[in-house]
């Protein structure tokens, strides 16, 4: 161990006096990047500095940068409300200014019974001050902290720090569907494909469609319905199509604030949808959606769903949310529960034989 802030030191055997503005500490180095240290506080001499004043360790070396540790006995500042008056422990960064350092600065205080007591963990990637943030979970100075860790009229921390370095070249993340909704919002590029439903009609590229669904690569495939002026669909609402045509060109979906007044009804449509032109990314990502907002009202109409678009995860997770008897009871009085039954009468038979009610 080497000595820092005023403790005879097993190194030099040099002696330093321990005031109120300074702090005895021993640091150990794990390795380049880190430091262990005993950060030993004279609370007895200490306890009557005012709000902002601090005691310091001295100079500490670790991964390649220079701290000192601050204890505040006070606290920063001035506080009204004796309820809130705190002590703080902070980390300091003493090397060049303005500079990223990404570290993190553990605080452990010793309790009367030798027991470290883990109070103040902070990462940092940006500041000179590397600041622990509130320690002793809030604990009353002279009530808690007294108590709990004064012993000898000294308040024993031990503190870590690991500096940690990246020298990797920071990469934006993927903007390609970003990109790809652009061209399906502008001019750019040509559309040569067009669908009619009900009465509205819907550009985009064959070969997008193409890539992400094996459907309408099938169904497109042809040159005589490639170069057709525009194909009129049947099996899905306009509102459907728009949603599920920008997921094809961006992988992402609206937010539900902007799926109208039923995003349920929204993401039971596309998931048939999905299922229909085999967009398997698409179909997971509705059954997630339905069963993050599945009650004992809407289980069985989601179970029906589930099992007529053929989504066997989300009819797992139905089936076991009737295996819970309270779920059970509610659910099979909800009119979905009636027409799950005459849709799939079958049904009755996997629930009996998975819940065993």
């Amino acid at each position: 161990m080497s000595g820092v802030a005023g403790e005879t030191t097993h190194a030099s055997k040099r002696q330093r006096p321990s005031g109120p503005e300074t702090s005895a500490a021993q640091t150990t180095m794990i390795d380049s990047d880190s430091a262990f240290v005993e950060f030993s506080v004279n609370y007895k001499q200490t306890k009557n500095l005012a709000a902002g004043k601090a005691v310091h360790s001295d100079a500490i070396s670790a991964g390649g940068h220079m701290w000192k540790i601050n204890f505040y006995p006070n606290g920063f500042r001035e506080v009204v409300d004796k309820n809130y008056e705190h002590v703080y422990i902070e980390l300091e960064l003493l090397s060049i200014p303005n500079i990223s350092v990404n570290a993190i600065f553990e605080v452990l205080a010793v309790d009367k019974d030798g027991q470290p007591d883990v109070i103040a963990v902070k990462n940092t990637y940006h500041s000179q001050t590397f600041c622990a943030g509130k320690v002793l979970h809030k604990l009353s100075r002279e009530t808690s902290l007294v108590q709990k860790y004064v012993k000898d009229g000294q308040i024993n921390f031990l503190c870590t720090i690991r500096v940690f370095h990246d020298s990797s070249i920071p990469v934006p993340p993927s903007d390609i569907g970003k990109h790809l909704g652009t061209l399906l919002d502008t001019a750019d590029g040509k559309k040569d494909v067009s669908f009619t439903i009900d009465g509205e009609t819907f550009h985009a590229h064959w070969v997008v469609l193409a890539a992400r669904s094996p459907v309408f690569k099938a169904e497109l495939g042809t040159m005589a319905e490639a170069t057709m002026p525009s194909i009129t669909l049947h099996d899905i609402a306009p509102a459907t199509f728009k949603v599920m045509l920008r997921f094809m060109y961006t992988d992402t979906l609206p937010g539900d604030d902007e799926l109208g007044d039923s995003p349920v009804e929204m993401f039971e449509r596309l998931l048939a949808a999905a299922d229909r032109y085999a967009l398997d990314r698409l179909k997971l990502l509705c059954a997630k959606k339905l069963w993050d907002n599945v009650s004992v009202d809407t289980v069985a109409t989601t179970l029906a769903c589930a099992e007529m678009y053929s989504c066997p995860e989300l009819k797992h997770k139905c089936i076991s949310f009737f295996a819970v008897e309270k779920n059970f009871k509610k659910a099979v009085l909800t009119e979905g529960f009636v027409k799950l039954v005459q849709q799939f009468p079958s049904i009755i038979t996997e629930l009996r034989d998975s819940t065993g009610i």
